[in-house]
């Protein structure tokens, strides 16, 4: 591990914890609040709440760590773009239409859930691909 990639994931760390907070405590918290018996109560989910911080951090250092090996010698913002969205595609998308396959969710809350997170990630495509700028391959 070096300074770049150590700063990398603190800096995707972060950004992810406060989209997700935008995101899912914000934007859609009045979604899931009417659906009680799907999701905790805010009380009762403040006590998993190291959980929360815990799969953050690893998400985050996992992303950095795949970006990290493939960063190419081509521009760093369409190359964190097309990460991005590679990671949406392989996680956000599949994730919630199995949510949606085996939960009674709405589906206008699940497009919700898949636009929002997958703009996250796309967004810490290019973070990371901003960190890693001046550290691509030849």
């Amino acid at each position: 591990m070096n300074r770049r990639f150590l700063t990398g994931w603190l800096a995707v760390f972060i950004v992810w914890m406060a989209g997700s907070f935008i995101v899912h405590g914000m934007l859609l918290h009045d979604d899931y609040a009417r659906l009680p018996t799907l999701f905790r109560t805010d009380a009762e989910a403040q006590q998993y709440f190291p959980l929360m911080i815990l799969a953050h951090a690893i998400m985050a250092g996992a992303f950095v760590w795949i970006y990290s090996r493939g960063v190419e010698s081509t521009p760093w913002l369409p190359q964190g773009l097309r990460f991005g969205l590679a990671v949406a595609l392989l996680t956000v998308l599949p994730k919630y239409m199995i949510y949606y396959v085996v939960q009674p969710m709405p589906g206008v809350h699940v497009v919700k859930q898949v636009i929002f997170d997958g703009i996250i990630v796309v967004l810490l495509g290019v973070l990371a691909a901003f960190l890693h700028r001046n550290g691509a391959r030849p």
